[in-house]
């Protein structure tokens, strides 16, 4: 039996994106799924990764947040639009909150979902568990560009 394919991997498998490119090898490489009315996913560390031993580096929740909202916010707006197609989404506006260490000792989660649309705009709110905890929190604001955007297409 194959393991399913997240949404990057159906909707964008040439991405290159730091945070959630199936084509980067040098990536965080985050698999997110359907869950209910968001995305969940689930991403382990590795020790390149850490602050100091054993604390998840504050650059890497917040791109793992970034990442997980927009495709979150990204799949809201494609299913609003009645569409087949995929919005190129960018981040308008991102807050993260570290409410306390990431660890690096095993498997976190990260889940999303929307909040508030309206239009091309989505206000995504998310967060990381670690052992079943939150450890960070981020609320954004993801929109769809348009042709002559630098973002437009890049799928």
């Amino acid at each position: 039996m194959s393991e399913p394919r997240s949404v990057q991997e159906r909707y964008a498998p040439e991405n290159r994106c730091f945070g959630c490119g199936p084509a980067n090898p040098k990536g965080l490489r985050i698999r997110s799924f359907e869950d209910g009315d968001g995305l969940r996913a689930e991403w382990t560390p590795e020790p390149h990764h850490e602050a100091w031993e054993g604390a998840l580096n504050g650059g890497i929740v917040g791109a793992l947040l970034d990442c997980h909202s927009n495709w979150t916010a990204a799949l809201h707006l494609m299913r609003q639009a009645g569409s087949e197609t995929l919005p190129a989404t960018v981040t308008s506006e991102f807050h993260v909150k570290l409410l306390r260490v990431t660890p690096t000792g095993g498997p976190l989660t990260l889940r999303a979902r929307v909040v508030e649309s309206k239009g091309s705009r989505a206000t995504v709110e998310a967060q990381i568990e670690a052992g079943g905890q939150a450890t960070a929190t981020c609320r954004g604001v993801f929109v769809a560009v348009t042709e002559g955007h630098p973002a437009y297409h890049r799928w």
